[in-house]
């Protein structure tokens, strides 16, 4: 069984006495910055040059530094910059300043696990990762609850890194909800998987084929998106609360029939061979390698591949659609990954 931790494992006064830079003012970065300080944290943003977030931060009563300056004074960095950005910030503005006892944290694994950032042996390397967007971070906190966090220690200098992380994660609220401890290898690599399997990678393809076998029958692209596309917020939601013995339950008896019989038929073993095929290229370091020579090039075939979505008759026909529908986007904000920043 997973190991859980909760309020009265973590204690509190650790990151109370230490001095935490937030690099990132982004989905993740403004919740942790907010929740430590609103927990008593000595706290400081640390932000790039030209940064468009600086006055955002300050407006909230944020200390705001550049990422030398900050990585220089703080003893607890967390990097919550996009993935792509992080080793060469690392390299540049915070490995000159990192000095052992320092502890340096991650709330996503990608770039200790595959090796793009290799701290000093006399620094902790720990990750705290909330499953949840930064805004629901946020709100959880100021409500008096949170949202459910993963932990991890990569490098254990200290001997307190486990200690000096459930103490951060009890600051932004985490503790509340439940801390699973987890190592940096099987965040990244299941994070990676569900991302592209089923979360995003999957669940696009799948509304992307349903769509277009409808209409290619001769069905009208309106009720094809809305069959197809539209309705899966009812059932992820069902889902979410009630898991998938909820949803059934929930649902008409005709759509748990097909619902039963027909889904096997379209995720059959075919696509379970696939999936571990994907799987196995996450754990060799392919897809890493794959994506971080993508960046290095320019990003040429993520460009193509997303003006091309953007272009699919699923996203032509669902904006015209939504437009007749304000309702759906009211309050709406872009979900990042805990990377954004």
């Amino acid at each position: 069984m997973a190991k859980l931790y909760y309020e009265k494992d973590a204690d509190p006064g650790i990151i109370r006495g230490r001095k935490v830079a937030v690099i990132g003012y982004g989905s993740q970065g403004h919740a942790h910055a907010l929740n430590l300080a609103e927990s008593g944290v000595d706290v400081r943003v640390a932000l790039r040059e030209g940064s468009s977030s600086k006055t955002k931060a300050e407006e909230a009563g944020l200390r705001v530094l550049g990422i030398a300056e900050a990585a220089d004074e703080a003893d607890v960095i967390m990097l919550l910059l996009p993935d792509t950005e992080q080793a060469s910030v690392y390299e540049s503005q915070i490995a000159p300043h990192l000095r052992d006892g320092d502890v340096l944290m991650f709330a996503h694994g990608f770039n200790i696990h595959f090796r793009q950032i290799v701290p000093p042996a006399g620094v902790d390397v720990a990750m705290v990762a909330p499953k949840g967007p930064g805004h629901l971070v946020r709100r959880t906190y100021t409500e008096g609850g949170g949202v459910p966090s993963l932990v991890a220690v990569a490098q254990d200098a200290s001997g307190r890194a486990r200690d000096i992380a459930l103490s951060y994660a009890d600051a932004i609220g985490a503790t509340r909800a439940g801390v699973l401890d987890t190592t940096f290898a099987e965040e990244t690599e299941t994070d990676l998987f569900g991302e592209q399997v089923v979360l995003c990678g999957g669940l696009t393809a799948l509304a992307r084929a349903g769509f277009e076998t409808l209409v290619e029958a001769g069905y009208q692209p309106e009720s094809a998106y809305f069959e197809c596309l539209h309705e899966l917020k009812l059932i992820v939601d069902l889902m979410y609360e009630q898991g998938i013995s909820g949803m059934r339950f929930s649902i008409s008896d005709t759509a748990e029939y097909g619902d039963m019989t027909r889904g096997p038929r379209v995720i059959d073993d075919h696509v379970r061979q696939t999936m571990r095929q994907i799987l196995a290229d996450i754990r060799s370091g392919a897809f890493a390698e794959e994506w971080i020579a993508e960046n290095k090039a320019g990003r040429p075939r993520f460009e193509a591949l997303r003006k091309e979505g953007a272009e699919h008759p699923v996203e032509v026909v669902g904006a015209e659609l939504r437009a007749m529908m304000p309702f759906i986007s009211s309050g709406h904000q872009r979900l990042q990954d805990v990377s954004g920043g």
